[in-house]
């Protein structure tokens, strides 16, 4: 189902009760990187809000009808670097899964990305067991570029990945 009236807006510091919710719920950040602390705490939240994402970073609340929902981001490239690939990341919480809202947040980012960076390429790891975030990528325009054995390590557990590329 699409047209959930999908938003992208700044993150602001009183979306640290949204991230400590929605981080401590193991169904959300199964798939996660393992950096992300566990528990997620409001210290957490606070630090991320005023540091952590601005730190060689683009990032978004993600809002459905004007609601938070989730995040997107991608960390950046040093604008030294031959190759401007960026590594893109999302998440959504639990009760707004299945709607179109993520692959619509994908879209949205994308071309926020190409419009304000010198970014040519986006690329999303995603652990095979997590269909619904292949889904989004091939929605999306995303191609699987390769699978990776076992390099994904999510609460213990090894997954091989479905490395997945976007060009400019």
């Amino acid at each position: 189902m699409m047209n959930q009236d999908v938003t992208l807006r700044t993150l602001k510091p009183s979306d640290d009760v949204y991230l400590v919710n929605y981080l401590n719920d193991a169904e959300v950040t199964r798939y996660l990187s393992d950096r992300l602390p566990a528990p997620y705490t409001l210290q957490d939240a606070k630090w991320w809000l005023d540091i952590g994402c601005r730190q060689n970073a683009l990032n978004y609340a993600i809002e459905s009808h004007g609601q938070f929902c989730g995040v997107i981001g991608a960390y950046l490239p040093d604008k030294a670097a031959p190759e401007q690939c960026a590594e893109l990341g999302y998440w959504l919480a639990k009760g707004f899964w299945g709607n179109g809202i993520g692959t619509q947040a994908v879209a949205l980012f994308i071309d926020k990305v190409f419009k304000q960076t010198q970014v040519t390429s986006l690329f999303n790891p995603v652990s095979a067991p997590n269909i619904a975030s292949i889904r989004v990528m091939e929605k999306a325009g995303f191609g699987l570029n390769q699978i990776t054995q076992n390099t994904a390590l999510h609460q213990g557990m090894r997954f091989d990945e479905h490395v997945y590329v976007l060009k400019r």
